[in-house]
């Protein structure tokens, strides 16, 4: 299985921003990503970037490029991606402080994780919680 016996992960959420620079910022400085690698066009658009959050990554790049991804997002609504993360209540405090939408506080849930949900500049749901489904051998 791809991403199995090299422990990078095999799927990566990718999203699309009017503002790709502004949302780099937001998940880095607000949400807690680290910056992997950022390719900008000839005209500063973001043409590519990745973010790490634990063991896990997601893509992102500037709506308007023209590149086949960006042809097949156009109209998409909003994306809703879940993050795992050893403490909830520490990563919400930090969103609360850099002025993150809370679409929900951190919370307990019946299934044991304890989560909260944020939107970020542009509408897309951020999860994050102490959940992590096992993935069989």
């Amino acid at each position: 299985m791809a991403g199995k016996s090299d422990g990078r992960p095999s799927i990566y959420p990718t999203l699309l921003y009017a503002d790709a620079k502004a949302a780099i910022r937001q998940l880095t400085e607000a949400l807690g990503f680290t910056e992997l690698s950022v390719y900008e066009g000839e005209d500063g658009a973001v043409v590519h970037a990745e973010l790490a959050q634990g063991n896990g990554a997601v893509m992102l790049g500037s709506k308007g490029t023209g590149s086949a991804f960006d042809g097949a997002m156009k109209g998409a609504g909003p994306t809703g991606v879940y993050i795992v993360v050893d403490d909830v209540d520490a990563h919400h405090r930090r969103a609360v402080e850099h002025g993150v939408e809370i679409l929900m506080p951190p919370t307990d849930q019946d299934y044991g994780s304890r989560d909260y949900m944020a939107r970020d500049a542009e509408g897309n749901v951020w999860s994050f919680g102490t959940y992590a489904p096992e993935i069989g051998a």
